[in-house]
């Protein structure tokens, strides 16, 4: 058999593979519970000026 010649076993194969649907993973959801915390960082004005300098370079 040469390389891409039409393999009907493996076709059939891959056909019942992709056509199975495995819907356990959607079964049971967790549920977290904590907070989320950001910092914000350096002002907007800070920021802007930082910038400037890097075009600059």
């Amino acid at each position: 058999m040469s390389i891409g010649a039409y393999d009907e076993a493996e076709h059939e194969r891959r056909e019942k593979k992709t056509s199975e649907v495995d819907a356990d993973f959607d079964a049971e959801r967790p549920e977290y519970s904590g907070s989320l915390t950001y910092d914000s960082g350096d002002s907007t004005e800070a920021l802007l000026d930082k910038f400037e300098e890097l075009q600059g370079k």
